[in-house]
């Protein structure tokens, strides 16, 4: 480890070493005329050789700015440019005049359109209203870069290790390709899947609907849209990728996509399979090959999936495969259409075994358990989206889908219950097969329509799904309680399962302005109706009929149950330049039946009635930094199976019966955000915090007898809550025209209390962490890149009852990650994870995880051959400790092991004029 940052330090100090020009340009740019400041023009310089791009930085408030840094050229062109106004440039001689203060530039309206498209187009940035811009020309990324090459680049971006997409701290949620979807709501399949050199702007809004976007209303200030455009040029061929490999341990993956672009029409197809945890669709990245559940670690669930959209998933090792085609076309003025089809299919195999310490007010006890199982699901869906505007205020949204799903699974598991003095109590072992087919179909309509020219519209919604799923289980089970009263039962069972869910949701608002394009005014309705039926009838086996024909009443059920909600609400919503207000206050009206037909004294209705209430502000400081502050308050019934005093004994060592006297939960939840990214400096600050306090919540009453046979219900507690914050801050240096270090550091906060209710005595447990992190990315031209980071986590528990001892955890975590291109042709990746986790019992405490990969790029940088080594090390487990307010676990269950793989790779692209690949030389 001591090797490996020493090299990374001389690396460094060798490569910053060469000879550059220091430079520092500002100014103050405003109107010709009015000689008013202008805030947010673009300043960018360009090499005068090749208009490759130097540096950029945008106009402040007052109009204020400056451009520093070091360059190895010394003539340089300076471009200052604005929407609607004409271009200022300016060539400079950095040897000459390295400290230029340029005094007042004036820009005029714009007086030759042609001239304005085509150099202000090469600005690297632009911002237009409460969209930032992106100009693809001007950010360097390896030559076969995707999407997401192409989005690390970008200031304010950040790129997870899975891929989770923030801009400023804030989530991406929807990624558009010429404003339109792409493979549905998968981000993923877009930006690892698509090439850069396509794209020619990359566009970043506030994420709104279709409707809110066509009634003028705000977005999401909390989420992200990117919208990826294409230029008409290059909007019109066909352009893909297949690729392929096979490696040791039988491992293999394949992939292919094929994509047709014309204009407005887009038709792509994609399939995948693989037998190496990668469950969405991928060309095998390095950063997919890398997997999931690596590591030692604390807290979590190892679950993983994929954002938007399923492709098989699961625990241990995972076959997966994936089909899929999408469609979008406009038809006539005012109609478009978006179509798309997905098959995923999985197989899933997962051994693990758990280790629990149980902490009683009066004593302790253990449990052991070990679980195998294996898992079949397939998955195919259908999705569609027409758009139909009637007229310049008239519009029509219809997204119908449609799901079907079939699961087969295997699962068998044995526990063992000891005292505290170790000495066994009782046995449970169990062996279940079940089958099932689910149809889910839904519906959305949306209908806006504007009035006038004051902002006012009317908007109704009307939302229908209808759930179907029905399918066999056998269960074969046996529990033995030992001690001065043993007991042993044995059950062999099959259970007739069938669900229904037809549900229908609804809603109209209405906005009245009160001052135009100001201060509205909006009238609200919500109506909802869920209506659940469920029969699972359970068939002892009978020995003499040698068939499953004796009725079990007590493991079976019959009941349809009802939730309707009718909420109607006034907002008031104040908006202006730099800021926005609104605050909602509704009436919450809850109704719980439920008609039980095979045990008529447990039917039962319900009534609840609550305020809901909800409040947002947001303040723009300048075209830097903004504040978000949102308070509201929630109503949240209990469901029917927390309700019905029904005793679920289909696990004998645990019944559960419902409490028909809980009421509803109501919780109080803030949350606020401070975002700040400095164009002039390159720095970016993000802080946020976030809680909640929650009143008659709804928790587990449970009681343990002598023979550890748990007998559990619901109660109401109060003072459950908890909050989060964190802050992050980045900041990019920019050395000289090819080299740059971007710092990042940052740190999260998590509490939370909770309380149950064990054997009559409430235990509440309080848990705090605290987890600095801290990191930085050294990129060197497209030669070298090296990204460290370091994470460590403090956390404690405390409990109320004096038998429970308080629990401190500390976990440590590196990871560091390097690109090399040397030769040109060759790229070499590496990710290495080291964690230590001094706390964990029974497992290893620390361990390395090192993946690695060499591509070399033949036939003209169309093809690529691969070599990956996964676990290089072949250190890989998947040990986890959890701790809560009962008891504290230590598990481990089936990772994937060490492979090697050899792949191949291949892409075409016939975009573009005479079907040839388009390069640009524009780079920063």
């Amino acid at each position: 480890m001591k090797k490996l940052l020493i090299l990374i330090a001389l690396t460094t100090s060798f490569l910053v070493s060469g000879q550059s020009y220091k430079f520092r340009i500002s100014g103050q740019i405003q109107t010709q005329k009015e000689k008013m400041p202008i805030e947010a023009a673009t300043v960018h310089l360009e090499k005068e050789k090749d208009s490759s791009i130097v540096s950029y930085t945008i106009s402040d408030d007052k109009g204020y700015f400056s451009l520093e840094g070091k360059s190895f050229h010394t003539k340089v062109k300076l471009f200052v440019s604005f929407i609607g106004m004409d271009n200022y440039s300016k060539i400079i001689s950095l040897d000459e005049t390295p400290e230029l203060n340029l005094g007042a530039i004036s820009l005029k309206e714009e007086s030759n359109l042609l001239n304005e498209v085509i150099i202000k187009s090469r600005a690297p940035i632009t911002i237009k209203k409460d969209t930032l811009e992106f100009n693809v020309k001007s950010f360097k990324t390896k030559k076969d870069a995707n999407v997401e090459d192409l989005l690390k680049k970008l200031p304010g971006v950040e790129v997870d290790e899975e891929g989770k997409i923030t801009v400023n701290g804030k989530p991406v949620n929807k990624i558009l390709v010429n404003g339109k979807p792409f493979f549905g709501n998968d981000p993923s399949i877009t930006t690892k899947n698509l090439a850069k050199e396509i794209i020619e702007k990359v566009q970043i809004t506030d994420t709104k609907t279709k409707s809110e976007a066509f009634s003028g209303e705000n977005g999401d200030a909390n989420n992200k849209t990117i919208n990826l455009t294409i230029k008409k040029e290059n909007n019109k061929g066909w352009f893909g990728r297949v690729s392929a490999g096979g490696g040791t341990n039988e491992r293999f993956e394949g992939a292919t996509m094929v994509n047709r672009f014309d204009n407005n029409q887009r038709f792509s197809v994609l399939a995948s399979a693989n037998n190496i945890n990668s469950p969405g669709f991928s060309f095998g990245e390095i950063q997919k090959m890398f997997g999931n559940g690596s590591g030692v670690w604390i807290g979590g669930n190892g679950s993983f999936g994929v954002g938007g959209r399923q492709f098989g998933g699961g625990n241990g090792i995972i076959t997966s495969k994936t089909a899929g085609a999408t469609y979008a076309d406009e038809y006539g003025k005012g109609i478009d259409v978006n179509a798309d089809y997905f098959y995923s299919g999985s197989n899933s195999k997962n051994v693990s075994r758990n280790n629990r310490e149980y902490t009683l007010p009066d004593r302790r006890y253990f449990t052991n358990s070990n679980s195998n199982s294996d898992n079949d699901n397939h998955n195919h869906s259908i999705n569609a989206e027409l758009d139909i505007e009637i007229d310049s205020t008239f519009l029509i949204n219809v997204n119908p889908s449609f799901v079907f799903n079939k699961r087969e699974s295997i699962f068998n598991r044995s526990e063992q219950s000891l005292d505290e003095n170790q000495v066994l109590t009782n046995e449970f072992t169990s062996s279940s097969i079940s089958n099932f087919d689910a149809k889910n179909f839904q519906n959305r309509i949306d209908i806006t329509k504007r009035f006038g020219k004051k902002g006012a519209f009317i908007k109704a919604t009307v939302e229908n799904q209808i759930d179907q799923s029905d399918g066999e289980d056998f269960n074969k089970s046996t529990i033995d309680i030992l001690g001065t009263n043993p007991s042993s039962e044995v059950r062999d069972q099959k259970s007739i399962i069938d669900n229904e869910l037809n549900s229908i949701r609804s809603r109209i608002s209405y906005r009245i302005p009160v001052i135009a394009k100001k201060l509205y005014v909006d009238a609200k309705y919500r109506f909802r109706r869920d209506e659940r039926t469920n029969v699972e009838s359970t068939f002892d086996f009978d020995n003499t009929t040698q068939d499953f024909s004796i009725f079990n009443t007590d493991l079976s059920s019959n009941f349809t149950y009802n939730d309707i909600t009718k909420t109607p609400s006034i907002d008031f919503v104040y908006n202006v330049k730099k800021w926005r207000f609104n605050f909602e206050i509704g009436q919450v009206n809850r109704t719980l039946e439920n008609i039980d037909l095979l045990r008529p004294n447990l039917s039962l209705e319900k009534d609840f009635n609550n305020i809901s209430l909800d409040g947002t502000f947001r303040y723009r400081f300048d075209s830097k930094a903004s504040v978000y502050l949102n308070y509201s308050l929630d109503n949240n019934a209990p469901s029917i199976n927390q309700l019905q005093p029904f005793s679920d004994v289909s696990n004998p060592s645990n019944i559960i019966t419902g409490n028909p006297n809980l009421k509803p939960s109501q919780t109080h939840r803030v949350y606020a955000n401070f975002n700040k990214f400095n164009w002039q400096k390159r720095t970016g600050f993000f802080l946020y915090m976030g809680g909640s306090l929650t009143n008659n919540q709804i928790v587990s009453r449970t009681t343990i007898d002598d023979n550890l046979v748990r007998t559990s219900s619901y109660d109401n507690a109060d003072g459950v809550y908890n909050f989060w914050s964190g802050a992050n801050y980045n900041k990019n240096v920019k050395l000289d025209s090819v080299t740059n270090i971007n710092v990042r550091i940052g740190t999260r906060i998590n509490g939370n209390r909770s309380v149950n209710i064990l054997n009559d005595v409430d235990n509440i447990a309080e848990t705090f962490s605290v987890t600095p992190n801290f990191g930085f990315s050294f990129k060197w031209n497209k030669v070298i890149s090296i990204e460290p980071r370091y994470d460590l986590t403090f956390s404690k528990t405390s409990y109320n009852v004096d038998s429970f001892l308080d629990q401190e955890f500390t976990s440590h975590r590196v990871r560091i990650r390097t690109r090399t291109n040397v030769p040109k042709k060759l790229e070499w990746r590496n990710d290495i994870n080291y964690t230590y986790n001094p706390n964990v019992i029974g497992f290893n405490q620390s361990a390395w995880f090192w993946n690695s990969t060499l591509a070399y790029s033949i036939l003209k940088d169309k093809a690529t051959i691969t070599l990956k080594a996964y676990d290089l090390l072949n250190q890989n487990t998947n040990a986890r400790r959890v701790a809560t307010a009962n008891y504290i676990e230590d598990s481990e269950s089936t990772v994937l092991q060490q492979y090697f793989m050899l792949g191949f790779s291949w892409k075409f692209n016939s975009l573009g004029k005479k079907g040839k690949i388009r390069e640009y030389d524009y780079s920063f």
